[in-house]
């Protein structure tokens, strides 16, 4: 990822041409370029490279801009730092549908759906998030065997796989952590949850970095550094503040989704960690979604968005930094990744909503099993070579051991399934006696 270039002095050109800058302004052209340059919210980096009409000297334009954003600006100081933001049309459109219009339409569709309790969705979403973080962060781990070793609550095998693990269990944790008060502590122990046996010093599992021997870089080019993180002496301080912002709401008012965006970004910030930030980060974001009734989150999973835009991802991080401290990068790229998730959501209950009716179909046909093991059953015939263990069950339908089990021996019973020894376990199998029907 290369480095964006950081924009040039706004100051310092108004002090030369003051009078040629502002008189852009009548120019009709250049003036509705300036104002589609604020509403895509471009960063110099890219604006360099476009073509301007006229001709204009894009550093004149960059000054404009940076104007008129000036006058939106919202400040927010934090420790000895002073960032700032704001929200733009289509992001206020973005917060809107997650307040109210598509968090009623995504109820509506769940209830239709929910033959086998919310549970089984959420734990579907937390997998999804736990696998998409630690991806995230490296882990060589692929999408399908990662589900397979949650859903058969396998013991990891390699760093890879210990990561998605430790994520998965920390995000079941923090569902139940959301009336909570953020504090340094639970952070420590939050850490310690995501990273453990995960770091080459298990001592930094749970702990604060104690030296400056960090930087955010390009791991595949050595020397190119993104990001210096402050002094560790001051962490410490910088965490207790990081706590306070988190669970003060007096004061102006910052959009609860908003602010957890920024939280999310504190901690790459800070990074207090010598490792393990991202998925630290990620995780105090869901959290703070949650502590403030934000139950969506709990049904989608904004890392595996952030997963098909990585660099996008990277960059905001760096747009912030280099343009003053300017979040409105971060908040509009986030956004976006929920506004993203949300519509994966949407598709997710159609396709559910469609296999309740299927199931219902089909439970009409069979008499004595009930909805969730005609679910079980289409599942089965979705995929008539795989064999399915109990745990398996449990995990997808979340349910407890022997409804798993009795559902299973039901259908076999039936002649639907076929049960099988391998390895002292028992496996279930799509019966041939129903492929033939």
């Amino acid at each position: 990822m290369k480095v964006p270039n950081k924009p040039p002095d706004v100051r310092n050109i108004l002090e030369k041409n003051s009078w040629q800058v502002f008189k852009l302004l009548n120019d009709k052209m250049v003036y509705d370029f300036i104002i589609k340059c604020n509403q895509d919210y471009i960063h110099w980096d890219k604006l360099r490279y476009k073509e301007i009409p006229n001709k204009t000297n894009p550093k004149y334009i960059w000054v404009l801009i940076k104007i008129f954003r000036s006058q939106q600006f919202k400040p927010i100081k934090f420790n000895d730092w002073i960032f700032k933001y704001l929200l733009l049309n289509d992001a206020q459109r973005k917060l809107h549908l997650i307040d109210k219009g598509t968090a009623c339409h995504l109820e509506t569709g769940l209830q239709s759906v929910n033959t086998g309790g919310r549970g089984r969705y959420i734990i579907s979403s937390l997998m999804e998030e736990a696998i998409a973080s630690s991806q995230l962060e490296g882990a060589a781990t692929t999408r399908k065997i990662a589900k397979e070793i949650l859903r058969l609550k396998r013991k990891p095998r390699n760093y890879s796989e210990r990561m998605i693990v430790n994520g998965y269990e920390t995000m079941q944790k923090m569902t139940k952590m959301k009336d909570r008060t953020l504090t340094p502590e639970i952070i420590l122990k939050l850490h310690k949850n995501i990273t453990k046996d995960t770091l080459e010093d298990k001592n930094d599992e749970g702990r604060f970095r104690d030296n400056n021997e960090i930087f955010v870089g390009d791991p595949l080019e050595y020397g190119k550094i993104y990001h210096t993180p402050p002094d560790y002496k001051k962490i410490n301080g910088l965490m207790e503040d990081f706590c306070e912002f988190a669970s003060n709401d007096e004061g102006e008012f910052i959009h609860p989704v908003v602010k957890g965006i920024i939280l999310h970004f504190l901690i790459g910030y800070i990074h207090p960690f010598s490792d393990g930030n991202g998925r630290t980060a990620r995780t105090i974001f869901y959290w703070y979604m949650l502590s403030r009734g934000y139950w969506l989150f709990e049904y989608m999973s904004v890392s595996r968005i952030i997963l098909r835009s990585k660099t996008k991802y990277g960059l905001a991080y760096l747009y912030t930094e280099t343009d003053e401290n300017d979040l409105t990068y971060f908040i509009n790229y986030n956004l976006d990744s929920i506004d993203e998730a949300l519509h994966d959501m949407e598709a997710y209950i159609s396709k559910k909503q469609k296999e309740y009716s299927e199931a219902l179909d089909l439970i009409q046909g069979i008499n004595d099993i009930n909805l969730r093991q005609a679910e079980i059953l289409k599942n089965f015939m979705r995929r008539p070579e795989k064999n399915f263990v109990i745990n398996e069950i449990m995990a997808t339908y979340n349910v407890a051991y022997d409804t798993a089990r009795n559902d299973l021996l039901h259908l076999t019973e039936l002649g639907y399934l076929e049960k099988t020894k391998i390895k002292n376990k028992f496996v279930f199998k799509l019966s041939e006696h129903d492929i033939n029907r």
